[in-house]
Formats: C-alpha cells, structure tokens, sequence
C-alpha cells in the first residue's frame, strides 16, 4: 500500500549546505536559560569551536571515560542535537574532561546502516537467513550507484545474479517461514520480485542508470513485504503495569502534512513515516492515539536549529498530553528493544543497567530517525513531545550514537526525509493521519469519551 508523496517546491536546492563540519566540534559549553520560549522551557548550549584534533581518542583517554561518565554524557546531550520540553542541562564544562566520545569498542565494523527502510527491515522479528541473503545484495546496489560511469551498472548486474541466485536457492526456505494466514499474499510478492529483478536486469543492460534506483526501491519494497508477513502474532508480552495503555503492535505509516510559511523554496511538505510497534509499542501507541485525536493537527514546529526538528508542546502551562478522562498529563515509560533481546527494556536508560555497549534495534542511524523527548532526570516523563534527529556529528556517529539507549526510537520518516532540513520554527503541521496500520493499535482511548 505505497503511494508517492511529493513535497511542493518552487525550486530545488542542496540541503548539504545546512551542515557545516566546522561546526560539529565543540568543546565549551554555556548554558542560557530560555524561560520565556514557547517551545524550550529551561536550557539550551551554545558552542565554541575547536581544532578536530582533538577528538583523537587515546588509550589513556578511554580508560578515563567511565570516570567521567556523568558529565560527559550530560555534555553531549546537551550539544543541542536533543531536547524535550525540557532540555537537557547539566551544568558540566567540557573542558574540564576529555573529548566527548563514545567507547571505540561499540563500533561496529563495515558501513553503519543508514537507509530507514533497511533499518525497519532489519528491525522486524524475524530469523530467516534466506530472505536476508536476498536483500542484502539489493541494497548493495546503493553502493554500487557510487560509482561513476558504466562500472556502476557492471556492479548492479552483479548484484542482481547474486540476489537472483539467493532467491532461487532459498526460496522454499523463505516459504517455510512464512506465518500461514500471509503465505498467499507473500508468495505473490515473492513472484512481483522475480519479475522485477528481471526486470532490473534488463535496465542495466540497457545501460538506464537513471532508471535502477526506482526499481530498485521497488524491489525492497516487495523484500520488507515478504518479511512483514513472516511475522505471524506480536511477539511478546508488554508488563503489565503498560497493558492497558494505547498499544501498537505491530506497524503503522502516518503521512505529516505541514505548510511552510517564509521559505522561497518549499511551500508545502508531507513526510511519511513509518511507525514501529514491533520494538517499541508503548511510545508507537501513544503517538498513533494522538494522532487518532488531531493533537498534531495545527501545531507549530517548536524547534528546527539544524540537528532537530521537535513538536508536540500545547498551548498553555502543560508540558504533554492532558488525558481528559483523568485530567492528568498521560506520561509514557522509556522504551528500549536491544540486539538480541526479545523484548523492550522499560523504564530504564542502557547506560543505567551497564549495557554500554549494547546495540538498540532502532538506532538514530537514518536522517529523521523519530522519538520521544524526555525530562532530563525523569525516564518516564514523555508524553506528547517528539523529535526527528537531523545532523550526524562526533557525539552522534551512526552505530555509536550516544543518544541510543537514552530516548525512545519508534519510526523512521521514510518519504521525503531531506526536506526535514528545511523546516523552521513557525511551520504549521497542517495533519497528521493515518494511512495503513490503525488496525494494529489496541487499547484506543481516543474512542473514549473524555
């Protein structure tokens, strides 16, 4: 159920200008108080530049790192790249402490995964190699579009015969895992994909380079299908101090519709996003129950500095969602899948349970990864506020990313994610709606009476 949703621009524009790499090393960090903003309560950093040497980590620098552990990751926090209504603020100098960083051993060898479909594909609770020796090769051909010239396509067709062989060798085994009650939409997945690849084949012997990235997300596209339905039942209980709260289990996609006021180069946007309640049901429900209420609905971006885009404080002294049924703001707990897990850690940071180096299922890896801001002190004070990471820097390197484990990832905007860049304090959220997936909320209490 895909459609194409394009934003409306007078003209387009490189957004890599936004992002400029002297910036992203900081060293000073002064705080000011910003009681009077309507989006930012409390406080906010402001940043020095220094030489990038010094982000050289040494031996007897990482043996120093644990030591400081407190102020450092309340320093990096504190960068900007992530607030709630409130922001984050310890006051802690950096100077005093060794360049912020993340132990070296977390990072993970090869190319970080980026792409929000991969990481959604990624995500889902499956364990079927066969299906996965087919994506990978498809989703090499990313890489393999790097390449100038006919060698490009050289590359693709190589991935192709790879995925081709991968998917006629493996394919009973796909089959097998498939849940029973999706096996027939899946095998007609499974038969648009040998089509297409075919199809891909002959775009790249026809030498249509222009052509093979469309395909090719078409292609994954039909792969994610496939892996969607070999996921037979939700896989887990949530505790059950968290049952009876607005629940998604599984996935749902919203399109964001939001109109651009004082920008020559955007007038309108609408974002898809997919949701995942597959690892992290608690804050996906909670999101797609105010959604259901048109919370969003005529709300303003609060905060666009160029490494977040955040909403989702109302109007007045509430700082979240006033759930009318009990006149109280309505509050989530922190919500972690890890690696390996089979289910979310609740209420608790990584850090606060010693898995430092320990990898989320959903990371903020992808431009416009989504989640929820927080209190500062407080794990389970979310409730309304989200945010969508913009800008990769020293603290937040894809697969070392030391916000990971800290705030609550629920989704990825998958269409039109570049255009999150161009964003600005003031722009309304015109709608937020649901397109696919409402079914797999359970608990609504947008259905009842206030």
């Amino acid at each position: 159920m895909t459609s194409i949703f394009s934003c409306s621009s007078l003209y387009t524009t490189s957004k890599s200008s936004i992002f400029n790499n002297s910036n992203l090393n900081q060293s000073f960090i002064n705080y000011i108080p910003l009681s009077h903003s309507p989006s930012t309560r409390r406080f906010t950093p402001i940043c020095s530049s220094l030489n990038p040497n010094r982000f050289q980590v040494t031996d007897k620098q990482k043996d120093r790192f644990y030591g400081i552990k407190e102020c450092v990751i309340s320093v990096a926090l504190a960068v900007g790249l992530i607030t709630g209504v409130p922001t984050l603020g310890f006051p802690c100098n950096a100077n005093a402490v060794n360049p912020v960083m993340p132990d070296l051993a977390v990072l993970i060898s090869g190319p970080p995964i980026k792409d929000p479909g991969a990481l959604l594909r990624y995500a889902l609770p499956i364990d079927n190699k066969a299906i996965r020796e087919v994506q990978k090769p498809l989703e090499d051909i990313t890489e393999s579009l790097k390449v100038s010239g006919v060698k490009a396509l050289d590359s693709v067709e190589r991935n192709l015969k790879q995925a081709s062989r991968a998917l006629k060798q493996g394919k009973s085994m796909i089959i097998a895992g498939l849940a029973e009650s999706k096996k027939d939409h899946a095998i007609e997945l499974l038969g648009k994909l040998e089509v297409g690849m075919e199809e891909l084949q002959k775009i790249a012997e026809d030498r249509k380079r222009e052509a093979v990235a469309p395909k090719q997300k078409e292609l994954l596209q039909y792969v994610g299908g496939v892996e969607e339905d070999m996921v037979d039942a939700f896989p887990y209980d949530v505790p059950e101090e968290y049952q009876n709260m607005p629940l998604l289990k599984g996935r749902a996609t919203v399109d964001m519709k939001v109109k651009v006021k004082d920008n020559p180069n955007l007038e309108e946007c609408v974002f898809r996003i997919v949701l995942d309640g597959y690892n992290a049901p608690v804050t996906a429900g909670n999101f797609i129950d105010l959604v259901e209420r048109h919370f969003y609905d005529g709300m303003e971006i609060q905060r666009a500095d160029g490494f977040v885009v955040q909403t989702g404080d109302p109007e007045g002294p509430a700082e979240g969602f006033i759930d009318p049924s009990t006149e109280k703001t309505r509050t989530i707990p922190l919500e972690i899948m890890v690696e390996g897990e089979k289910a979310p850690i609740y209420g608790e940071t990584l850090e606060d349970i010693g898995l430092y180096k320990a990898q989320t299922k959903l990371p903020f890896n992808a431009f416009g990864t989504m989640a929820m801001a927080r209190e500062e002190f407080e794990n389970n004070s979310a409730s309304s506020q989200i945010f969508w990471l913009l800008k990769e820097s020293e603290l937040t390197p894809s697969n070392a990313n030391i916000l990971d484990g800290r705030y609550a990832v629920f989704g990825y905007v998958t269409q039109n994610e570049d255009f999150l860049a161009d964003l600005k304090v003031g722009d309304v959220i015109e709608s937020v709606q649901v397109v696919d997936g409402l079914d797999n909320l359970v608990n609504p209490s947008y259905k009842i009476a206030g």
